[in-house]
């Protein structure tokens, strides 16, 4: 049969129509993945066309997935974060949705009291197990949307549920119907996919859910999770690892609207960042983040980066304020206590620090030449040197009010007394034979020590 497809504009064949396999042994892909050796990356050089969105957004799950890998946040933290990331996510809402838990008393009240914010984006949405109870609870706290876990692999159906797949599927499909009943949209987590039998139980699972929904008169989203961080993004790569592949074929073979659909990764193989891209590439207008990338083992997408993954291919922040993104890591710091690696990208506090001398004096001269691009405009983030033997007593006063923030009649000279001391100890360094950079633990400590404690260590 041949349909105009909304995607393309084009007449496509719809004759494909793929059935559940209820298979009795579960597919592990051990060709792929055979635990005892690296996960494989297989080619089938079959390719998908990109097909980017007109809109596409991130979401966030901090509150929820990321709060899971620290200790839990208190109910100010939330409600400040969230407030953070509304101001980040500017008046257009690019940052569209956050999830919560619901179920201790602190997680309602967090809610609550960032529902009474009236803030219109991002839209509180929540997490719950798959019972009627907890749609019950969700519609009473206001809440439009809630993700539903709906593990696919075999890994999960056979060895974590011990079922069949046929028995999962009727499981999860009278689940969304109870989600339906109570009147609350079904956001189902389609977890571990990339260890799924795409065409054998994804495909057939998903064309269930969007004829309930159809039924239902109510949407169902799809989120595609990485949950193992196995996905790759490039091209002609085969099924289940495929990124491209993944999204291609819920949108072609389970009808699932690019508005419907959604990426969530993990960073297990440092591909998070470069995944999430490929999704909206390829038609998810969603990408699931947490700020920072907390999340479990390696950690999540962090929705920082996908800003400027955003804004470089949109080639605009649309409204988006990442002078934010540094309050929220500062926010981290001295608020929360999370210590972020120092080299973590445009959070960290070297992301954009020279260390090598020649470099140093590169970005004294012109930092265009060693800086990623404006970051004391963009982040509110100054380029900065690191201290070494080259150092002068103007590079060594820049380093110090960059460091510690000093401004106006609060900045040192490169005449001050504490700058000369300064230098005569770091030189002293390099004529005992150090050859390397001094780092900022060390100087702190000795600034801390030559002020008399008036700058302390941050």
């Amino acid at each position: 049969m041949l349909e105009i497809s909304p995607k393309t504009n084009l007449l496509e064949q719809k004759n494909y129509r793929y059935a559940l396999q209820d298979v009795a042994e579960p597919n592990l892909y051990r060709d792929v993945y055979p635990y005892t050796d690296v996960p494989r990356v297989a080619f089938n050089h079959r390719r998908v066309p990109m097909g980017m969105p007109e809109d596409i957004w991130i979401t966030d799950t901090s509150f929820r997935d990321g709060q899971q890998s620290v200790e839990p946040y208190t109910v100010k933290q939330i409600v400040d974060l969230y407030k953070l990331m509304s101001r980040l996510g500017g008046p257009y809402g690019i940052i569209r949705q956050t999830e919560f838990f619901v179920y201790s008393k602190k997680d309602r009240e967090a809610l609550a009291k960032c529902q009474d914010l009236g803030l219109k984006f991002p839209e509180i949405t929540t997490w719950i197990r798959a019972s009627r109870e907890d749609f019950k609870l969700v519609r009473d706290l206001g809440v439009r949307e809630t993700g539903i876990l709906v593990s696919c692999s075999d890994y999960h159906i056979f060895k974590k549920m011990q079922m069949t797949r046929k028995q999962c599927m009727e499981y999860y499909l009278k689940t969304v119907a109870d989600a339906f009943e109570a009147g609350v949209m079904p956001r189902c987590h389609l977890e571990d996919i990339t260890r799924a039998d795409f065409y054998g139980f994804v495909v057939p699972f998903v064309n269930e859910l969007m004829k309930m929904s159809q039924d239902a008169g109510i949407p169902v989203r799809i989120r595609a999770c990485d949950t193992m961080g196995y996905g790759v993004p490039y091209s002609e790569v085969a099924i289940p690892r495929s990124v491209p592949g993944i999204i291609y074929g819920l949108q072609h073979y389970s009808d699932v609207p690019s508005e419907m659909l959604e990426w969530h990764g993990h960073n297990d193989f440092g591909k998070a960042v470069a995944n999430a891209a490929t999704a909206w590439l390829y038609g998810a207008c969603g990408v699931n983040c947490s700020l920072l990338g907390i999340g479990e083992r390696t950690g999540n997408i962090p929705l920082e980066e996908m800003v400027f993954e955003y804004a470089s291919l949109r080639g605009s922040l649309d409204g988006m304020d990442p002078t934010v993104i540094t309050e929220i890591a500062d926010y981290f710091t001295r608020e929360i206590g999370y210590k972020i690696p120092p080299m973590t990208p445009f959070v960290g506090r070297n992301f954009n620090v020279t260390r090598a001398g020649i470099h140093a004096d590169g970005l004294m001269k012109d930092e265009e030449i060693y800086n990623i691009f404006d970051t004391d405009k963009i982040l509110n983030r100054p380029a900065s040197v690191m201290i070494g033997k080259s150092s002068g007593l103007a590079g060594i006063a820049y380093w110090i009010n960059g460091n510690y923030g000093l401004t106006g009649d609060a900045a040192v000279g490169k005449h001050d007394a504490l700058v000369a001391n300064l230098k005569e100890w770091i030189d002293k360094e390099y004529e005992d034979g150090r050859q390397t950079s001094l780092s900022t633990a060390e100087l702190e400590e000795k600034i801390e020590e030559l002020s008399g404690g008036k700058l302390r260590r941050l």
